[in-house]
């Protein structure tokens, strides 16, 4: 439970981060976004998940005890 905290606290830290630090440059990527095909972001998405679902994976393997 705490790796699950720690986690999504630095999830959210770095999200928070970006919008802090480039709120003009997010919402012009917003727009960008917006003119890409549904498939391109479904795909990104997912590489995405499973890029973390990895990371997640190797973090716990590191850190149990």
């Amino acid at each position: 439970m705490k790796f699950l905290l720690l986690g999504l606290g630095l999830v959210l830290s770095l999200e928070g981060g970006l919008y802090f630090l480039f709120a003009d440059q997010v919402k012009g990527w917003l727009a960008e976004l917006q003119k890409l095909p549904t498939s391109y972001l479904r795909w990104g998405g997912f590489a995405v998940l499973i890029v973390g679902m990895l990371l997640a994976l190797w973090g716990y393997s590191l850190f149990k005890s």
